[in-house]
């Protein structure tokens, strides 16, 4: 669509979703869906497609415990990282043996292990208690909102291990506590994602989605000197745990996609070698534009109730890319090679 900013985006897909759930499945979504910056996103869910159907939200405790003689999170602290933890509601009834699966579960993610407590008449109680004071405790339960009954959960290490290990714990937790409603929908908006990603291996800036996204206005000014800190113009429409729908604003104007070019290290030369025919139509006058697009197979095995995609397709693929009902792909002809001039024994 031409001449739309995001808040246009937004009005449009929360009244298509409304729309298409009251038409086929009588149900009455509540708009606007939720917004919410990708770094809350990652920050309070662990991912950025959240599930909201249920809590068990991150929580981040790294300045209480700082101070606590437990050396895993004091050692963790001083290296960087950070500490977090879920509460996971009503859960103090699970086993020793059901936290060693969970422990595991996030060895998975490359977390070290898995700290946990659990409050009981109020107090709380594990092996590591003993070295938090009894103003520490008081302030991990008022943070967490701790209740009796309740079980934390924590990870001590770099933010990119806690930030997956807890996101995948949460969700983990959720299967096993019978939390994944397929009849309850809630949709939210994930925006604000970074422009740029750093590439380790090639030490240098790649576009995080790709280059042709509008940055945040206010964020101009730091294409040239500080990529990191530029935030794009897209969003995913998420539904419970799952990225729905994905789009952007466009960038509209030469100096600007140059610019962008130039960050992730195209040159003048390399960026109208490749991408000439876009920069020059830009001289003429495009218009302000942008848009998404939904998964509409996605959407209809969600509406019906399925995870996976291929229940609601006509005919779809196996695994290995094969049709059952036509048998294809089948070998081809050696006169259709040769008409294609195609040939497989190619020599490196």
């Amino acid at each position: 669509m031409s001449f739309v900013d995001e808040d246009d985006i937004y009005h449009i897909g929360d009244g298509l979703m409304k729309h298409i759930f009251k038409k086929t499945l009588n149900i009455d979504l509540k708009t606007p869906f939720p917004r919410i910056p990708y770094t809350e996103a990652i920050e309070r869910f662990g991912t950025d497609k959240p599930d909201l159907r249920y809590g068990m939200e991150l929580v981040n405790v790294t300045e209480i415990v700082k101070n606590s003689d437990f050396s895993v999170f004091k050692v963790a602290i001083e290296e960087g990282g950070q500490v977090k933890c879920i509460n996971a509601k009503g859960c103090a009834k699970f086993t020793r043996k059901d936290i060693e699966e969970l422990t595991e579960f996030v060895k998975q993610y490359k977390a070290k292990g898995l700290a946990w407590a659990k409050i009981i008449e109020g107090k709380m109680e594990s092996s590591i208690v003993k070295y938090f004071s009894e103003d520490i405790q008081n302030q991990i339960k008022k943070l967490t909102e701790a209740r009796n009954d309740d079980l934390l959960l924590f990870v001590a290490d770099n933010p990119k291990i806690v930030t997956e290990s807890l996101g995948n714990l949460r969700k983990e937790i959720a299967k096993r506590l019978n939390l994944l409603d397929a009849k309850d929908f809630k949709f939210c908006w994930v925006m604000d994602f970074p422009l740029f990603e750093w590439n380790e291996e090639e030490n240098r800036w790649d576009a995080a989605h790709h280059i042709f996204t509008m940055p945040k206005a206010e964020h101009l000014e730091y294409l040239d000197t500080d990529p990191g800190k530029v935030k794009a113009t897209c969003y995913d429409l998420v539904l419970n745990g799952i990225e729905l729908a994905s789009g952007s604003i466009r960038i509209h104007r030469q100096d600007i996609q140059e610019r962008v070019m130039k960050v992730i290290g195209l040159t003048h030369e390399d960026a109208m070698k490749k991408f000439g025919f876009l920069l020059e139509a830009f001289k003429y006058g495009a218009p302000p534009h942008g848009g998404f697009a939904p998964g509409l197979d996605r959407l209809v095995a969600l509406m019906c109730g399925f995870n996976d995609i291929r229940e609601v397709m006509a005919f779809p693929k196996n695994k290995n890319a094969e049709c059952p009902m036509d048998g294809c792909p089948t070998k081809v002809e050696e006169k259709t090679l040769r008409e294609l001039k195609i040939k497989f024994d190619v020599k490196k």
